[in-house]
């Protein structure tokens, strides 16, 4: 199984990216193992997960997420939080 992630970086800008493993793919990103967007926007935080059936899928998935303007990423990880979140 694949997933889909955006992480919030500590300059509250966003980072989508694909994995099979959300918490490991924190972990890295954390450690600055991860993307060198993400590596001096540390610590960053998972914000909003999705699964894809595969790697395909998930970087078709990915690649539509960074598309997203901000201010629809926002609202895409706004629905996906649980209402006493929100």
């Amino acid at each position: 199984m694949w997933y889909v992630y955006l992480l919030r970086c500590a300059d509250d800008t966003l980072y989508a990216g694909c994995t099979t493993d959300p918490r490991r793919r924190l972990q890295q990103h954390n450690a600055g193992r991860g993307a060198k967007y993400t590596r001096a926007r540390r610590p960053v935080s998972l914000v909003y997960v999705e699964q894809a059936e595969d790697h395909s899928q998930a970087l078709r998935r990915e690649a539509a997420l960074k598309r997203l303007s901000r201010k629809e990423k926002l609202a895409l990880i706004a629905a996906s939080l649980p209402a006493h979140f929100s």
